[in-house]
């Protein structure tokens, strides 16, 4: 399992940082942002390998699911 921020909207907000920077704003004044979507991945393969029963609400609430 694995629950961190999503990389796409890291990049897309540090997007808006540059466009802040090149337009003439002072990087030392712009504000620093946590990040706001996490994402949930769980991999069903090696859990069901390791013996462990995962719950059907954990698998529900998944982002991403790899069964391989």
């Amino acid at each position: 399992m694995a629950y961190g921020p999503n990389l796409a909207d890291l990049f897309r907000r540090a997007a808006g940082y540059v466009h802040r920077i090149l337009k003439g704003a002072v990087p030392a004044d712009l504000p620093i942002q946590r990040p706001v979507l996490f994402v949930l991945t769980i991999n069903a393969g090696t859990a069901k390998t390791l013996g462990m029963t995962l719950p059907h609400s954990l698998i529900l609430r998944a982002d991403q699911l790899i069964e391989a």
